[in-house]
């Protein structure tokens, strides 16, 4: 199931979403607070903000970002940087909760003359962890299964957020010729409702789950895969099983088939996270966030941060190795640069791709704000076939 792309309509509709909950579960002090911040950026600094480098600064000397985006992608980057800069998570999380994200997905189905998903998806909840099955076919066993955790700094964001991407994901794979693909979206503990190690605890009995649930082997079909702080969890899993020698031969055999991993926060809290003029993620809100999740715990652990970690990558590995992608121009790059290496001096397998201009996710914005189909579906296509290379049934 693939949805055209956002438009004006959409905004307005994911605003009308947005509003009743604004309205309820804010203090209507805070909310005032950020409306009073808020109104001057959309009356007064977007508008000169967008004047000043799109119409007054030659072309070469914008920002990478604003040289190849178009006027609404540019509008929408703008605003999603000024909220993760200026306003708290604890209203940025009503933004991509599910009370939010979930009506909107299914006015984005009505669009697009869907009364009715195309694609199965229930909730699964456990005592220890919650999250999002879906599934083209529900009563087949799948022949690959995306375990994914989402992004939003630990403190923000929702499986239902990411429910038209993954969809969109299980699609394409589809088309690559898997019968069956299925993702199971981890739906996490959120900052501050929980800290470390809650949502690494979680990660791991999710993935677990999926492995006691589909028998013995089931490993071999599974692929690990997370944004931003999502892929930290991924990565901070992966240590840990590599850490675990109490039966090394058993965590071999448990260990997933690939990790694709989107812009990793690999470095919680480090002078490599550098704000870039094309990235909307803010350094310091990102430090805060990561102070916030860490606790009581040292952001220079590295099951916490796991890209302080220089050594273990290659034992850490999924079967498959890692594949990684990622922006340029996003305000983690240096970082995931020098993950990269230390994962190569290891020995490990490692698939980069580096997107020129690329912003902070950039696959995930590209399916809603991309101008082209193809540029819609760049991002997952280059995913896709970071598996199908990884399969050997489905190699072309």
């Amino acid at each position: 199931m693939i949805l055209g792309p956002i438009n004006g309509i959409d905004c307005i509709a994911f605003v009308a979403c947005l509003i009743p909950q604004l309205l309820y579960q804010l203090n209507p002090l805070l909310l005032l607070r950020v409306l009073a911040g808020v109104v001057p950026f959309l009356v007064f600094q977007l508008p000169f903000q967008l004047i000043k480098e799109r119409l007054l600064t030659e072309k070469e000397k914008q920002s990478p970002f604003t040289q190849h985006a178009t006027f609404f992608q540019d509008v929408v980057v703008r605003c999603v940087r000024y909220a993760f800069a200026k306003i708290p998570a604890s209203v940025g999380r009503v933004f991509f909760s599910k009370w939010v994200s979930y009506p909107f997905f299914r006015y984005r189905l009505l669009r697009h003359g869907h009364l009715h998903c195309p694609m199965f998806y229930t909730e699964i909840v456990q005592p220890d962890f919650r999250g999002i099955w879906i599934a083209d076919t529900p009563h087949a066993d799948p022949d690959i299964i995306i375990y994914y955790c989402h992004g939003g700094g630990f403190s923000m964001g929702s499986a239902y957020f990411y429910l038209e991407f993954l969809m969109a994901w299980a699609t394409r794979l589809k088309q690559s010729g898997f019968r069956n693909p299925a993702v199971f979206a981890l739906e996490y503990t959120l900052v501050p409702d929980a800290q470390w190690p809650t949502q690494f605890k979680e990660t791991v009995a999710g993935y677990n789950f999926l492995c006691e649930t589909f028998g013995e082997g089931s490993a071999a079909k599974i692929s690990v895969s997370g944004d931003s702080a999502g892929a930290t969890l991924v990565l901070s899993m992966l240590l840990h099983l590599e850490g675990d020698e109490q039966n090394p031969n058993n965590q071999r055999l448990s260990r997933p088939t690939l990790a694709i991993l989107l812009s990793p926060w690999t470095h919680l809290v480090s002078e490599l996270n550098r704000n870039t003029a094309s990235d909307y993620l803010d350094k310091d809100s990102l430090h805060l966030y990561a102070r916030q999740y860490a606790g009581g715990a040292a952001t220079t652990d590295n099951l916490i941060s796991p890209g302080l970690s220089t050594s273990g990558w290659k034992k850490a590995s999924p079967l498959e190795g890692y594949c990684i992608v990622y922006g340029a121009e996003e305000v983690f790059s240096p970082a995931i640069d020098e993950t990269i290496a230390h994962m190569e001096n290891e020995g490990a397998t490692v698939k980069a791709y580096r997107q020129e201009a690329g912003i902070h996710a950039w696959p995930v914005v590209n399916l809603f704000l991309g101008d082209s189909r193809e540029e819609r579906l760049y991002g997952l296509d280059i995913m896709t076939k970071f598996i199908v290379s990884s399969s050997p049934t489905l190699q072309k």
